[in-house]
């Protein structure tokens, strides 16, 4: 059995963005500030439309947002 893991360039985006902050990226997405917190750590993985969201408010393609690596669950 696998593991996915989804790792984010959210923080360094905003950085680049003027330093937007993660409540201007939320009301931007349409999501809570603390849903862009628990994105951001990885602690939660965000549907397709608001990775697509998060996306376009960047301008740049979901592949240098979000990346995919899936990991071998060592059991």
């Amino acid at each position: 059995m696998s593991k996915c893991l989804i790792n984010n360039n959210i923080r360094k985006l905003r950085f680049h963005a003027n330093e937007m902050t993660q409540q201007e990226l939320a009301d931007k997405t349409g999501v809570t500030r603390q849903t862009i917190v628990a994105i951001e750590n990885g602690k939660y993985s965000p549907t397709l439309e608001l990775a697509f969201r998060i996306s376009l408010v960047f301008q740049v393609q979901i592949q240098d947002v979000f990346t995919f690596n899936p990991e071998e669950n060592s059991k």
